[in-house]
């Protein structure tokens, strides 16, 4: 078994360049970090290319023998400890890296789901994989995301999802109206957050509606509150006006899970 010890190597350099969306773009690859993902990972049949092991990790001894069993089938690459940090990005590594392909090639939406999560340029990576992981917790299995919003196979995001992203489908939108507008033909209600209504999350029969989350600053853009059927708010007995995007999306999400928890 050989070792790669220089940091200099071709492949290191590779998955360091993985850090950058356009480079991932271009390689059709993205990086999974930690024992639990790479196993969702396996689980869920996604197409992994290599696996990273740090040679000489003292946390690589947690990985159980089942699951290295498991990732034995797979091109495993042996590095050195102090190249492994040269590649890792979180502060206590496991000592395992996954290099996956980005497999998305069904980018049609699917009509039969109750609900549709639509993200308008949220920008913070954290909120975005928590929102993934909230949509996949309530069952969805799909999620509209704007051009302008960050990339989901960012390694921050890809951590936040906690395997979500394996399970979820992402749809990405070139014109994030014009989808809604699409949609909309097939009888489904464009809802909006915004704090100018009176209308609560509270008011509405979650059935055969889009649910667009805006950008943490600016809100849901204009042109798309213009194309909404419905704006609520989210209300609050304190004197903070606003909430955390990936927060708004999961009270508005449980609300869903509540209303049809009642039906049944």
């Amino acid at each position: 078994m050989q070792t790669i010890s220089s940091k200099e190597n071709e492949y290191i350099k590779h998955i360091k360049k993985l850090k950058d969306k356009k480079y991932r773009d271009l390689s059709n690859e993205y990086i999974v970090e930690g024992i639990k993902l790479i196993e969702e990972a396996i689980q869920e049949k996604v197409k992994i290319n290599q696996i990273i092991i740090c040679d000489d990790c003292e946390k690589i001894e947690a990985i159980p023998k089942d699951l290295m069993y498991e990732i034995a089938k797979y091109e495993c690459i042996y590095v050195t400890k102090k190249v492994f940090e040269s590649i890792t990005s979180v502060v206590a590594p496991q000592g395992i890296i996954a290099i996956l392909e980005k497999t998305n090639p069904n980018q049609e939406i699917k009509y039969d789901e109750d609900i549709i999560i639509a993200l308008d340029d949220i920008q913070d990576p954290g909120n975005l994989g928590t929102i993934l992981r909230t949509i996949d917790s309530i069952g969805l299995t799909q999620i509209l995301v704007s051009k302008g919003t960050a990339d989901v196979f960012n390694p921050k995001v890809v951590r936040s999802t906690m395997g979500a992203i394996f399970r979820v489908k992402i749809i990405e939108c070139e014109d994030l109206a014009k989808t809604l507008k699409e949609i909309k033909k097939h009888k489904y209600e464009i809802l909006v957050t915004s704090l100018q209504t009176d209308k609560s999350i509270y008011d509405i029969v979650y059935h055969k509606k889009v649910i667009v989350i805006g950008n943490e600053a600016n809100g849901v853009s204009t042109q798309i509150q213009d194309i909404a059927d419905k704006k609520v708010k989210i209300p609050m007995l304190g004197k903070t006006e606003s909430l955390n995007a990936s927060v708004a999306t999961g009270i508005i999400a449980y609300e869903y899970v509540r209303q049809n928890l009642n039906r049944d």
